[in-house]
């Protein structure tokens, strides 16, 4: 009857005659007699059903002695905690501990309620985190640090004798040697070289005309000297400052102004141009040729490439620059954040001071802590919102220098997170967010900067938010956004 009601129904009007409405009143009162004769039996079976499951265990365990030893046991301890709660009160207290207890035990029921509540939360978020398709990253990290130094080994031998830069041992940075990656399934290993001079030549940095920090633009000077007392010891070294006519007939090779520079300024694109074919010429020399496949990715300021074997793909990124003296800033081939970057501008770089920084947290961080967890999270978030992830990395790290190391854990997860959107929020109602790293004196001593850049005035990184009015509504909004999404991916995974 009701199959028959839902799906033929009957047409009627407003008008309905006595006679349909009586068979209509009819057909509903047989069926809900049906309807509870049926839940009475399932009811009633399931009631038996029950009964029978649990007289059947009680006669097994009755069977049992050791259900009696036990029985007794518990019944001697419970009469034991009763009489020392009796005697442990006093009769002056008109209830008023009784109250108390009961008031405790609700306070502590809640508390353990809520700590299940968000165990529970972290324990499922955990399987979301995993369910990520995350490469390892550390042993992407030993696979491309190795192959780095194997070049490296092999550029010394090649340029040993040359008038060309020397590559000098790569360094690791940006977020997957920092521990994490902003996109899990396309991770980019990234690596700073810095070029030491040719014999014969000298770097000079020399600052643009801007000089704000950061993103402190640097112009490499290249400067012959003289070689002449070497010369007089090694014929293999020659002078291109105080060259003699015997010198100049010899069919010797050009110096570094000539073949890298424009002008007087070391090129970046040059010399990524020169690199690419020095990779190209040291790769059989390696042995990761022989189980590795080499790809030269286009790039007009560094040298990428994949190196893949069979399903195993890595994409590499190496970057070229100059130190500032003995410290963790140098100057680098990356582009600036204008749309056209001249080819002999090398922007100031703070990658080796933030990557040092988030080694240093790893070892004073427990086992357990959830600080990357939570910058994996965030950058996630961010695809296709406005926000940069370094803006996000930078407020991660002040909360990482603020925070102790212990409120990272599993348990105090959402908590950052909370703290982290506080953070940016408060940082846009303020239009202001500092650098990490210039002008921060609170750094682990191990970090060494230059004396021009600890003493610096942090830079605002929200600076055009403070310019522009329609940018700083926009940001707002996409605050929210993110949010949402934030949230989407905390309680539903996605």
């Amino acid at each position: 009857l009701l199959q028959a009601l839902i799906q033929y129904p009957q047409m009627a009007g407003d008008g309905l005659d006595e006679a349909t409405r009586l068979r209509m009143e009819l057909r509903a009162e047989l069926l809900n007699r049906e309807m509870t004769r049926l839940l009475q039996e399932l009811e009633q079976s399931t009631l038996e059903r029950t009964v029978r499951a649990w007289g059947a265990l009680l006669w097994a365990v009755l069977q049992q002695w050791h259900f009696w030893a036990l029985a007794g046991v518990l019944g001697l301890l419970l009469v034991l905690w009763f009489i020392r709660r009796r005697s442990s009160r006093q009769p002056d207290n008109n209830g008023e501990e009784e109250e108390e207890d009961r008031e405790d035990n609700v306070h502590f029921a809640y508390e353990v309620e809520e700590e299940a509540t968000v165990e529970n939360v972290m324990r499922w978020l955990l399987v979301q985190l995993r369910t990520w398709p995350v490469h390892d990253l550390t042993i992407g990290c030993e696979e491309t640090t190795a192959l780095l130094e194997n070049f490296t080994f092999v550029f010394e031998h090649i340029l040993s004798n040359s008038f060309h830069p020397v590559p000098q041992r790569a360094i690791g940075v940006g977020s997957a040697f920092e521990g994490w990656s902003p996109r899990e399934e396309d991770v980019v290993y990234r690596f700073l070289v810095p070029l030491s001079p040719p014999r014969g030549h000298t770097f000079h940095l020399e600052m643009g005309t801007s000089g704000q920090l950061p993103g402190r633009n640097f112009r490499i000077r290249v400067e012959p000297v003289c070689t002449c007392t070497r010369e007089q010891e090694d014929e293999d070294v020659l002078c291109f400052l105080h060259p003699s006519e015997d010198q100049l007939r010899r069919n010797q090779e050009p110096s570094l102004l000539h073949t890298l520079c424009s002008g007087s300024y070391l090129d970046v694109e040059k010399t990524a141009r020169w690199f690419y074919q020095l990779v190209r010429a040291a790769w059989v020399a390696l042995p990761q040729s022989c189980t590795w496949q080499l790809v030269l990715l286009p790039s007009s300021r560094s040298c990428k490439f994949n190196a893949t074997r069979g399903s195993e793909s890595l994409t590499v990124d190496v970057l070229f620059g100059g130190q500032d003296g003995n410290s963790d800033i140098y100057v680098s081939s990356q582009p600036t954040e204008a749309l056209f970057t001249p080819s002999t501008t090398w922007p100031e770089t703070y990658a080796v001071a933030e990557m040092k920084f988030f080694r240093y947290i790893a070892r004073q961080a427990p086992h357990d802590s959830w600080h990357l967890k939570c910058l994996q999270l965030l950058a996630r978030a961010l695809l296709g919102i406005g926000f940069s992830t370094y803006t996000l990395k930078t407020v991660v790290m002040h909360l990482l220098n603020t925070v102790p190391v212990s409120g990272w854990r599993m348990t105090r997860f959402l908590q950052r997170l909370e703290d982290t959107m506080q953070y940016l929020h408060g940082s846009l109602e303020q239009k202001r967010l500092d650098h990490f790293v210039v002008g921060n004196p609170t750094l682990p001593p191990e970090i060494i900067l230059p004396l021009d850049v600890k003493s610096a005035e942090p830079p605002n990184l929200f600076h055009r938010l403070a310019q522009d009015p329609a940018a700083h509504t926009q940001a707002m909004r996409e605050y929210h956004e993110l949010g949402d999404r934030i949230e989407r991916i905390v309680f539903y995974g996605h």
